[in-house]
């Protein structure tokens, strides 16, 4: 079989396929294709080679993973990819899979390798490495077995103290393996070997920008809604709603109407910067709908954080729905058949993948959330985009920077930074809390460095204290700030000691029925960013 390759004639055709073979590489190496603008996507690693095919890709990579292709259920790779004609990288694990479907060998060779090591590329560095950096390079590994023979036909590329052959490649058949992966940025030239395999070897095209994608997300907005029928975007007043809004908008005009539901889960003054925003500004119609108390009253006694997102993302679409009848009968009579969202490629990817491959890591109330009976289309225009794009196509929308570079704010709200069951007064502890640290983060100058800033209460844990020369006997709040791209990955905020104090004096002294304030040094992986 040999792949076709006619001109795109849309910016997602001849991707570059990512093939998921564990862990959490996969995701990145996808994130790092699209920031050499081309687009690409995962799909799950045993794929088979004529639906692949199918795809047309310009190229496939398959990913690292923790497992050892000896392991009984190890992730397997149909072998008729690596006779498509099509590209094709291993990376880590993938190399190890490659090699051992061709007739070479692997084993572990006792020395494992983590983290930092030296590459020696070889005097014939091959179509990947050769001239990239220098002849000794620093590159990150992480694995126990190794490539012991490369396949016949192959040629060996480059080796490291422990691995004699840490890359090879056939360029007769186009295949390429590193044991190293460049998708991390510890590998000095990560980027650029990843860049060679695109674009020099691949020749994938490279017109993923926010132009690109926004006049793909109107014609695909279009081609599923047609021409009647009214629109409901689901409106939270985060990036993610406002830019599927904007582009939604921009599909059909006058037959959109937004509805922002106040769940009663928001953060301080959230509700007035949402309407302000959208309809004042962008004239942009929207409907305000306060159901705070319905979603009290069934979230009343629930500890369970999944159950908590199952409840507000189904109690979500049953207010869209009984919006969505009240619009078409105060109306034209003109149905209202689809309900816009701004579900992010992490948000599927976390609930479970596209096919159900991933790991199901916490359910997103706008995907695991939503009930099967459901009556209105979904149209979710970020679908397949990450945080950072979206907020660059954000940006090209034209919606204000402090809106675009807002934090993430997860649609539950404040439901699931509250460790228990959710009552208004734990709700106004952990608001008032939020608050003052997104008020000190500001005033530090940090707000623009910091991905994502929130505060935890952890309700049914108290502790003693001394306020006011009496004993306390109250609740800790913890803070929780990371540093991300993508919320794929993440790596815990180092605030400075001296916004630190100020912002535990403030939370103890400020916000009755709290005693003590913690700091979250956990990154993601192990942890997640939300605490439910």
């Amino acid at each position: 079989m040999t792949a076709a390759a006619p001109a795109p004639t849309s910016i997602r055709e001849h991707p570059v396929v990512v093939l998921d073979l564990g862990g959490q590489y996969a995701r990145l190496i996808a994130r790092r294709v699209r920031d050499l603008g081309t687009y690409s996507e995962v799909v799950r690693g045993s794929i088979d080679a004529d639906e692949l095919l199918a795809m047309h890709p310009s190229a496939i990579i398959l990913s690292g993973g923790p497992a050892s292709v000896y392991e009984p259920g190890a992730p397997q790779v149909d072998p008729d990819v690596f006779g498509l004609g099509v590209p094709v990288l291993g990376i880590c694990y993938g190399m190890q899979f490659m090699a051992k479907a061709l007739g070479g060998e692997v084993s572990r060779n006792g020395v494992a390798e983590y983290g930092g090591t030296h590459l020696h590329r070889a005097d014939d560095g091959g179509r990947l490495l050769d001239g990239i950096g220098e002849r000794e390079q620093l590159v990150w590994m992480s694995h126990r077995d190794a490539v012991t023979r490369a396949p016949a036909g192959a040629i060996v590329t480059a080796s490291t103290d422990q691995t004699p052959i840490a890359a090879f490649e056939d360029p007769a058949r186009r295949l390429f393996a590193v044991q190293f992966h460049p998708e991390v940025v510890h590998t000095a030239h990560g980027e650029t070997i990843l860049d060679r395999f695109v674009h020099a070897i691949a020749q994938a095209p490279a017109n993923w920008d926010p132009e690109h994608v926004i006049d793909e997300a109107v014609a695909r907005i279009r081609a599923q809604v047609g021409d009647s029928g009214r629109v409901l975007c689901a409106l939270s007043g985060g990036v993610d709603s406002s830019v599927a809004a904007m582009l939604v908008h921009r599909a059909v005009g006058d037959r959109l109407t937004c509805v922002f539901v106040d769940h009663g889960l928001l953060r301080e003054g959230e509700a007035e910067q949402v309407v302000a925003t959208m309809d004042g500004r962008f004239h942009v119609p929207v409907v305000h709908v306060d159901a705070s108390d319905r979603f009290l009253e069934l979230l009343a006694g629930v500890e369970d954080p999944e159950r908590k997102r199952v409840i507000i993302g189904e109690t979500f679409i049953r207010v869209f729905e009984q919006e969505a009848a009240r619009i078409q009968r105060e109306g034209d009579g003109e149905p209202v058949r689809f309900l816009v969202q701004g579900t992010l490629y992490s948000d599927v990817i976390e609930s479970g993948g596209e096919d159900g491959v991933a790991s199901n890591i916490k359910s997103h109330h706008n995907v695991g959330g939503l009930p099967d009976d459901m009556e209105l289309e979904l149209v979710e225009p970020l679908r397949l985009l990450f945080k950072d794009e979206a907020r660059r196509v954000g940006e090209a929308v034209g919606l204000p920077p402090d809106l675009v570079w807002r934090q993430p704010f997860p649609g539950p709200g404040l439901g699931i930074r509250i460790v228990g069951s959710v009552d208004a007064e734990r709700l106004r502890i952990v608001r008032a809390a939020d608050a003052i640290l997104r008020a000190e983060v500001a005033e530090a100058g940090l707000d623009r460095s910091i991905w994502q800033y929130f505060t935890v209460l952890l309700a049914d844990v108290r502790s003693v204290g001394v306020q006011g020369d009496a004993r306390t006997y109250a609740h800790p709040i913890v803070i929780r700030a990371v540093t991300s791209d993508d919320a794929m990955t993440a790596d815990w905020a180092r605030i400075p000691y001296e916004a630190l104090s100020r912002i535990s004096s403030r939370i103890v002294g400020e916000v009755d029925g709290v005693n003590r304030v913690l700091v979250d040094v956990t990154s993601k992986p192990p942890g997640t960013i939300e605490w439910e």
